[in-house]
């Protein structure tokens, strides 16, 4: 049985027309336990349906943050209007939304078969609105002191489309200039550069995905480049969240190389690769 909880939408930070950031704030108490990668189903009554609808969003706070959820959403317009982003995009500060508890399985995996610590390096592959569920990740990451080496690889097709590119470039700045308590990397690309609105951007260039093909004449991907070394099963895990296409490029690259997918583990229950993907 679905048991809806009350809440005000306290902030809206529209990043263009389709994009935006909101808080979700509990009428009653805090924001429940939950881990990160986990997602919040989100209800309002549509009055063309003459019902609630209810949709799931991936969590971009972490669990440390009780006052509120955070959700990075965008307004889904085709083929045709989403029916609850429209309601969404329509509402204003202060407003009343339903919640339902947070849940879902795209979580950090922290053990090894053995029950040994898995401490390979995190690398965090997220397409548009797939990032979310990663912010929380590195937030809680940091929050708890993790040694893990953290790298987020981002893709949008526009700049403005970078939702977290001011906090992650701090927490990447954060890491260079510490003492070796955190070890993060964030890295992002546009995959339309000709565009004259991306006309700024210096960075890499193409779908997320091409940060672990090499370049033409080179021995080394992008992302090996970055840390110094041969990406393997033995060194390195994988998450990604995006469309399709977006987890789809990420396999045909890794797994000729000896990854394996969470979906494939091997005999002894261990895997390389997480996904969640929508669409």
């Amino acid at each position: 049985m679905v048991v809806d909880n009350k809440a005000t939408i306290s902030y809206i930070r529209v990043l263009k027309e389709d994009l935006a950031i909101f808080h979700i704030k509990p009428i009653e108490g805090q924001v429940p336990d939950f881990k990160p990668g986990q997602f919040v189903t989100l209800g309002l009554n549509v009055p063309k349906e003459g019902k609630v609808i209810r949709r799931a969003y991936s969590i971009a706070s972490p669990p440390e943050q009780k006052k509120h959820f955070e959700l990075v959403v965008r307004w889904v317009k085709k083929p045709l209007p989403g029916r609850l982003t429209t309601e969404l995009f329509n509402k204003r500060e202060g407003d009343e939304i339903s919640w339902v508890k947070p849940t879902g399985i795209f979580t950090i995996n922290e053990k090894m078969s053995d029950g040994s610590p898995d401490n390979r390096r995190l690398v965090l592959i997220g397409g548009g609105t797939g990032l979310a569920p990663f912010i929380s990740y590195s937030l809680h990451l940091k929050s708890k002191g993790s040694k893990r080496q953290i790298i987020v690889l981002h893709g949008a097709s526009y700049v403005d489309e970078l939702s977290y590119r001011e906090l992650l470039t701090e927490l990447e700045h954060e890491s260079l200039d510490g003492n070796g308590n955190w070890n993060f990397r964030y890295r992002a690309s546009i995959s339309r550069p000709q565009e004259w609105f991306n006309r700024s951007w210096n960075g890499h260039k193409g779908r997320v995905e091409t940060f672990l093909r090499p370049k033409p004449g080179k021995d080394m991907s992008p992302l090996e480049e970055l840390v110094g070394e041969k990406i393997t099963p033995q060194n390195t895990s994988f998450y990604v969240c995006g469309w399709q296409g977006t987890v789809d490029g990420v396999l045909d690259s890794l797994v000729p190389k000896g990854f394996v997918t969470e979906r494939n583990k091997r005999k002894d229950g261990t895997f390389d690769v997480k996904f969640e993907s929508y669409g």
